[in-house]
């Protein structure tokens, strides 16, 4: 039987609207996706769900009932519901409830021939879920997330990754902690920079490989750049002073896919 809420003052719609800030987020445990593809995709890789929300005057999407699993609560709502809860300007039909997921750290480093992109620091949402996108695109084994990241379950950060959040583990961790003990367990962590750095067409990434990137105006800091075994640039022939951290991180990321394919 579905629920059916109707008023914005209802204490459920209280609960849900709290999630889009951080600190609700972090003290619930719990995030909110919007959209059909978004839901679909939650639904299709068995993502855990606990309230699918969705419009009483537009009904429930036709591609999202297939996939709906029994133990989800199911509950109708009106419109000005939707635009309460919603960060969008014109919410979708449809909103889901999520309880945040968590991977170990030392399951990461286990992958075989693993290739991770690391995170120091990134700011803007739209990058961050790019990358997570770009690293799901090339099959890549994580991101992990170092302290100063943007928040993984900001809105605009899940809907960059159009539902990469749920093809690859991303782990929220301590780098300083991680990637001493990636390099004892043998894995190459390369940074990128400019300075006495070599081309990334000239680099190994065959091997084990962790990537580093850094924030859009600081790149990588001193701290996380110590662990680095080798230091990359992307060369830019053009008259482009540089690329967004988003972008370089793609072309990284492909270049690895490139030569791994080759030596298979």
């Amino acid at each position: 039987m579905t629920v059916e809420i109707l008023s914005v003052h209802n204490h459920r719609v209280k609960q849900w609207a709290a999630l889009l800030d951080r600190k609700h987020r972090d003290r619930e445990n719990k995030y909110m996706i919007e959209g059909v593809h978004l839901v679909q995709e939650a639904l299709q890789y068995s993502v855990p769900m606990e309230t699918l929300i969705f419009s009483l005057e537009r009904g429930l999407p036709d591609d999202i009932s297939p996939y709906l699993q029994q133990n989800v609560e199911l509950i109708g709502v009106s419109e000005a519901v939707l635009a309460k809860i919603c960060d969008t300007i014109s919410p979708q039909a449809v909103v889901a409830v999520m309880p945040k997921s968590k991977t170990a750290e030392m399951d990461i480093i286990s992958h075989y021939r693993s290739l991770v992109v690391v995170l120091d620091g990134i700011q803007d949402p739209g990058n961050l879920g790019t990358i997570i996108r770009s690293a799901d695109a090339v099959g890549a084994s994580a991101v992990l997330l170092g302290k100063g990241t943007v928040d993984l379950y900001n809105a605009k950060t899940i809907r960059a990754t159009m539902g990469s959040i749920y093809h690859l583990p991303i782990v929220e961790c301590d780098l300083n902690t991680i990637l001493p003990l990636a390099k004892l367990q043998g894995v190459q962590v390369i940074s990128t920079r400019l300075e006495q750095a070599v081309s990334c067409y000239d680099a190994d990434f065959t091997k084990e490989t962790w990537i580093i990137v850094g924030n859009e105006g600081q790149g990588v800091s001193s701290s996380i750049a110590q662990y680095a075994d080798q230091f990359l640039h992307i060369p830019m022939p053009g008259k482009a002073e540089s690329l967004n951290v988003a972008m370089a991180s793609t072309v990284l990321l492909f270049e690895a896919m490139r030569q791994r394919r080759i030596s298979n």
